[in-house]
């Protein structure tokens, strides 16, 4: 496992960390027990993840909880947690800043911790991203002070959003939506690295069709039931063309995480994990990097395919 700086004053983080979405219980998706939650995290630890994303609305504040309780006795110093701020624990939305600091409590004491190392803005409005106009990163400069957080940034899906952010605010981090078929916020990436702001890719496998575990007819009960038949069909179409460009001797999901590792702006990415299976599988990326030539290939292929479609996510 190689380790990168993500933010000051915490430890450097894996480049592979474990989304904590899929912790939580929730009826948008198969929720896993809470012994089988707490297993996978202990066992992410035992192979070397050492960052931790989650969100209070996540599984109902169920995700927050359970993380707390698989890093109950590990030394809190190894171990670096992101959280995030509006989306509530109840799923409604509240961006207020002043409902900063009881969304902060209340992650911290789900989380069983005193501190969070970083958290985020959960896809505000882009109004809300430009610091010369908004009080809420005065509350998170505050937050900062008082020892409760070491950083604070955005989750974010555009380069446009990622630059206004970091223009503008004292952020050190940004989530970034990036992955083989959605590309466009590696146009803030050069910034981001001028500026130190470390980069969590969410989404590195697009909801589950960079695995190819999916075809044109797949359907999805779950939170993946946004996708119309037609938005099913150009996705399907556009995972048999990558893996024509891939051939037979390149695994999908092991290139599609090691793509979002070969920049350098890049420092940790997130993929989801439902089980001990699937979480060994994501780290075997590591021993498969992407070459230069195959970066330019897949971006090429982004250009020429993929990004007049304007997927959906």
């Amino acid at each position: 496992m190689k380790y990168n700086k993500l933010i000051s004053g915490a430890p450097a983080v894996s480049e592979i960390g474990l989304g904590a979405w899929q912790l939580g219980e929730s009826p948008d998706w198969k929720s896993p027990s809470e012994n089988e939650a707490i297993e996978l995290v202990k066992k992410s630890i035992e192979l070397g993840v050492n960052f931790f994303d989650t969100a209070p609305n996540y599984g109902f504040g169920t995700s927050e909880e359970r993380l707390g309780k698989a890093l109950k006795g590990v030394d809190r110093d190894r171990i670096v947690i992101n959280t995030k701020f509006g989306h509530t624990v109840s799923g409604e939305l509240d961006y207020r800043s002043d409902a900063i600091r009881r969304s902060l409590e209340g992650s911290l004491r789900r989380l069983q911790t005193d501190y969070v190392d970083s958290i985020i803005l959960h896809n505000p409005p882009f109004k809300m991203l430009d610091g010369n106009k908004n009080d809420h990163y005065e509350v998170l400069e505050q937050l900062k002070d008082e020892g409760k957080i070491k950083a604070y940034g955005a989750s974010l899906d555009t380069s446009e959003e990622m630059k206004l952010l970091m223009e503008t605010t004292g952020s050190e981090v940004v989530e970034a939506f990036f992955n083989i078929f959605h590309q466009e916020a590696a146009e803030a990436f050069d910034e981001a690295q001028k500026r130190g702001v470390g980069i969590i890719v969410k989404i590195p496998l697009d909801s589950g069709w960079l695995s190819g575990k999916y075809s044109e007819e797949s359907t999805f009960g779950d939170i993946r039931d946004r996708w119309s038949r037609e938005d099913i069909k150009t996705r399907a179409g556009l995972v048999q063309k990558l893996r024509v460009i891939l051939g037979d001797e390149r695994n999908l999901v092991h290139t599609a995480l090691s793509f979002c590792l070969a920049y350098d702006a890049v420092t940790t990415v997130i993929p989801g994990n439902k089980n001990i299976s699937q979480l060994k599988s994501n780290l075997e990326s590591l021993k498969h990097p992407v070459s230069k030539e195959l970066v330019e290939k897949l971006e090429a292929f982004y250009r020429d395919e993929v990004k007049e479609l304007n997927l959906p996510w």
